[in-house]
């Protein structure tokens, strides 16, 4: 049996790999995402990602697309209590910024979508400078008391807008973020290490890192002369270019073979380990990518070996 982790202080209990729903819709079509979630729930997960704007960039979509097909397939399994939804706002081209207006007009599109009256896990997607912390943090505040939320966090925030909003929540007794979603893997790890990461520690905020397999490169599919078929192979094979990417692919390469495990597993493993990390979140386009992202929950890196890709990846 997988052991849950607690998200920071919100009392939700989630599996270590946390499904990225970014795909449904985009690169997976209604059948596929229903045999994928299904698969990833009967793997023993219970945490899936989305955002009230996937899939908006794929043509012909408006955004919205994976909240749309989540909420049927909750409806048709019946399971909506069993599953950790985490959705976000700010980003969808109708309810853009996060205005207190936006905020609360974008949650009920959301749960509408969803199907479902209350969201476990609501994220800020793309903090606004435009908007004080103030505005944003009450807004949220609003939606865990009408009991619409159950618990809030923020990605993409600098540490001092993070702060900022901890401060204010917690000297107006509002709820405030207990978790973080950060751009965070083996080939990005400035992205988060430092003072993100620090105010994050210290305020017992648990991290749900994002582009956890850097865009499919730390799967090890891409290799040098090796062309890839997927809508993310430009971004993710520009590692091949660099030291570092190179060096980390052949420590992967090498703690893969002695775990006789795949190189995702390895990478996910490194960041779940990783000090305040809950759950990485990784996407799967089909059922036959899912095992080796499961597989997280149950390999466990020894020491040597998460310092090893430490270095490489420095």
């Amino acid at each position: 049996m997988t052991s849950l982790r607690v998200l920071g202080s919100s009392g939700l209990s989630v599996h270590p790999l946390a499904l990225g729903a970014n795909v449904f819709g985009w690169t997976a079509d209604e059948a596929q995402s229903f045999a994928v979630l299904d698969a990833y729930t009967e793997g023993g997960g219970n945490f899936v990602d989305t955002a009230d704007a996937y899939s908006k960039w794929a043509p012909g979509n408006s955004g919205g697309e994976s909240e749309t097909i989540i909420g049927k397939w909750l409806t048709g399994r019946g399971n909506r209590a069993d599953v950790v939804i985490a959705t976000k706002v700010g980003a969808h081209p109708r309810y853009e910024g996060l205005a207190a207006s936006t905020i609360k007009a974008g949650a009920e599109e959301s749960l509408r979508r969803l199907g479902t009256d209350y969201i476990d896990l609501y994220y800020t997607h793309f903090d606004d400078l435009t908007v004080p912390v103030e505005e944003i943090v009450t807004a949220l505040d609003q939606l865990v008391r009408d009991g619409k939320v159950r618990a809030v966090g923020a990605s993409n925030i600098t540490p001092a807008r993070l702060q900022e909003s901890l401060d204010f929540a917690d000297r107006e007794g509002l709820a405030k973020y207990v978790a973080l979603q950060p751009h965070y893997n083996l080939v990005s790890r400035d992205t988060y290490e430092g003072a993100l990461q620090d105010t994050a520690s210290r305020a017992g905020l648990a991290a749900v890192p994002y582009f956890a397999l850097a865009a499919g490169f730390l799967t090890g599919k891409y290799r040098p002369g090796r062309s890839v078929d997927s809508a993310r192979a430009a971004g993710a094979g520009k590692h091949l270019e660099t030291e570092r990417g190179r060096k980390v692919l052949a420590a992967l390469d090498r703690i893969a073979q002695e775990h006789d495990a795949e190189i995702a597993t390895v990478a996910l493993a490194w960041l779940a380990a990783r000090p305040t990390v809950a759950a990485p979140i990784a996407s799967a386009r089909t059922v036959e990518q899912l095992p080796a992202l499961l597989a997280v929950a149950e390999l466990e890196l020894t020491d040597a070996q998460i310092t090893e890709l430490t270095a490489a990846s420095a």
